[in-house]
């Protein structure tokens, strides 16, 4: 039986959802690792940028819709998994991680959770299953885990936003774009990826092992 490997998606696109060199490379190193991807996403709407501007539309698109795109249209809603489905849950990074699954982006330490995202976060730590979490991913699961568990997760060495993973309870290690840390109590691991990385090839090391860390632990 293929280890059952939840990604959960927050868009498609790194300005407004998941950044897509971390979603593939992510889904890639799942596959070479002979586990199974299950793609999942919230059905909620979100503030659409334009990459090429950088500037927001003013439009609105859905995150489920959007990240369908990236999962090839093979793609759950994340209100309908549950800890139960899955031997392991992986996030990876782009502003929709910080934004659509969470506002961390705006309330750093005080920041809320979209609810089913947050339930299935916490229904894999109480069940010990291995969580990763990519870029500035790891900023969700200090928020939704800090208090209770206390986690440690990199984001590299960005001081504002290590000091904001500080205060949700959770602690920050500074991290090479190459490296991943592993939380071993917890079951946590996280990797800086586009948080530091200049080229692809950066992000692609840093996230390969991590997905092997998190299927080892699993």
């Amino acid at each position: 039986m293929k280890k059952k490997i939840g990604v959960v998606l927050s868009g498609c696109g790194v300005r407004d959802g998941s950044e897509i060199h971390e979603a593939v490379l992510t889904l890639l190193a799942i596959d070479r690792n002979g586990a199974e991807a299950v793609c999942m996403a919230p059905d909620m709407e979100f503030t659409e940028v334009n990459h090429l501007t950088m500037k927001e539309t003013g439009a609105r698109r859905n995150v489920l819709v959007e990240a369908a795109r990236i999962s090839r249209g093979n793609i759950r809603n994340i209100k309908d998994v549950k800890a139960a489905d899955l031997d392991a849950i992986i996030f990876p990074g782009g502003f929709g991680a910080a934004k659509n699954l969470c506002d961390f982006a705006e309330k750093g330490a005080n920041a809320s959770i979209q609810p089913d995202v947050a339930r299935l976060i916490r229904e894999m730590a109480a069940a010990k299953k291995p969580i990763g979490a990519i870029c500035i991913a790891p900023a969700l699961i200090a928020a939704a885990l800090g208090k209770e568990y206390a986690p440690a997760v990199t984001i590299g060495n960005d001081s504002g936003t290590a000091a904001a993973i500080d205060q949700t309870g959770s602690r920050h290690v500074a991290c090479p774009v190459r490296e991943f840390v592993v939380d071993k109590e917890n079951k946590i691991v996280s990797t800086p990826a586009y948080m530091l990385a200049n080229r692809i090839s950066e992000a692609a090391e840093g996230i390969e092992k991590t997905v092997k860390a998190v299927l080892d632990l699993a």
